[in-house]
């Protein structure tokens, strides 16, 4: 379970904000754009083994971008969204009717699936120093972990980001140190993406070879 309730709260009002303000959006989940956010799904997504019948967890689904996406890829999957703000939970739900294989959700209990997306939670730091966010981040990879029982996969911003872009709000992870991390800790096959056109890196780690 994710300890800091203050970096929760923080982070809670950051996104609910960026909804109220944006909309149903890239930008109302903080980022640039449509085109981006699904280069993103394609590489988060590769940690999926299964074509059809599995199920995922949308570890800060926001609005559930996601869900939209994969409905045009995947026929058949169960789908549980997580989402510590109520905002982005209201939109999801206006976005996406009830149906039985789709669950919203802002709290996990004991759930767990066979595969747990994250994507682009953990790059603003609201006004956390980086040590902190760090412990932060590792947290909920532990988390994560523990609730995916095929899989999960990861994305942050990179820290070889060109430096004039780069803002003092944001976490700029380093691509080394997670895939040691998720090496020594979560499984022995973990791969690092780095090779697409967006400045940050993937993480997938699979729970088989």
């Amino acid at each position: 379970m994710i300890k800091d309730k203050n970096i929760l709260k923080a982070v809670e009002t950051y996104y609910s904000g960026k909804i109220k303000e944006y909309g149903v959006s890239a930008k109302g989940v903080d980022w640039n754009s449509e085109t981006s956010q699904e280069l993103r799904f394609d590489q988060l997504l590769k940690v999926v083994q299964s074509s059809n019948d599995f199920s995922l967890l949308d570890y800060g689904c926001g609005y559930g971008a996601l869900l939209n996406y994969l409905k045009n890829k995947v026929s058949s999957f169960n789908y549980i969204g997580y989402d510590i703000s109520e905002e982005m939970l209201l939109k999801a739900n206006e976005q996406n009717a009830a149906k039985q294989e789709i669950k919203w959700v802002n709290s996990l209990n004991e759930q767990t699936c066979d595969y747990s997306i994250a994507s682009g939670i953990f790059n603003v730091m609201v006004d956390q120093k980086e040590e902190i966010w760090k412990h932060y981040v590792e947290d909920i990879l532990i988390d994560m972990n523990e609730r995916s029982n095929k899989g999960f996969s990861f994305n942050m911003l990179t820290k070889y980001s060109d430096k004039e872009y780069m803002r003092d709000y944001l976490y700029y992870g380093d691509p080394a140190f997670y895939f040691d991390f998720c090496k020594t800790n979560f499984s022995k096959y973990v791969a690092l993406l780095h090779d697409y056109p967006l400045y940050e890196f993937t993480i997938i780690v699979k729970k088989e070879g």
